[in-house]
């Protein structure tokens, strides 16, 4: 018979776990399990329903240039709406610095801008290819029209051989 044992774990102790995983902590989930005791499966499950309730927690141990573009983007909606003083008292308790956040949001706001240019330069690149396949096709009829004619004058010049004989010769 397989019996689990379920361990029950207090909101305040995940609270606290998931605030060492968020900034300026930053723990790893790995050294977390090590020293708690709790697996890592619990503990990614816990850091998966902050994101999901709108939390930046990294829990990978790095700095926050090297945080996900899903925490960056998190930590640009929690501050959105800050003032000057909420958002620095924000970056003290987290760790982090007000340009950091501002070149965050600046990338998340410009996100879409690059889609849309890109596509202007590939719509402007097809363009300019289907005018030069264009151009390849239509000088490819020319070719052949001059090719058609060649032929047609040397398949003419050897009936008039055939019928006239070799004048050439004589």
């Amino acid at each position: 018979m397989n019996t689990q044992i379920v361990k029950r774990y207090t909101k305040d102790l995940k609270d606290a776990v998931l605030k060492r995983m968020m900034p300026p902590l930053n723990e790893s989930i790995k050294s977390i399990s090590k020293e708690l005791g709790i697996s890592e499966q619990s503990l990614y499950k816990w850091r998966n329903n902050a994101r999901i309730n709108g939390h930046s927690t990294p829990g990978n141990g790095q700095t926050s240039e090297r945080w996900s573009s899903e925490d960056k983007f998190l930590v640009v909606l929690e501050t959105y709406s800050m003032n000057q003083t909420e958002l620095a008292e924000y970056c003290r308790k987290k760790g982090l610095y007000k340009e950091q956040i501002d070149a965050w949001r600046s990338l998340c706001l410009d996100a879409n801008t690059g889609e849309i240019n890109q596509t202007k330069r590939l719509s402007q690149e097809l363009k300019e290819e289907k005018r030069r396949t264009s151009e390849i096709e239509k000088d490819l009829r020319k070719k052949e029209k001059a090719l058609a004619e060649a032929a047609a004058l040397l398949l003419l010049r050897k009936k008039a051989r055939a019928i006239w004989g070799d004048q050439e010769d004589e």
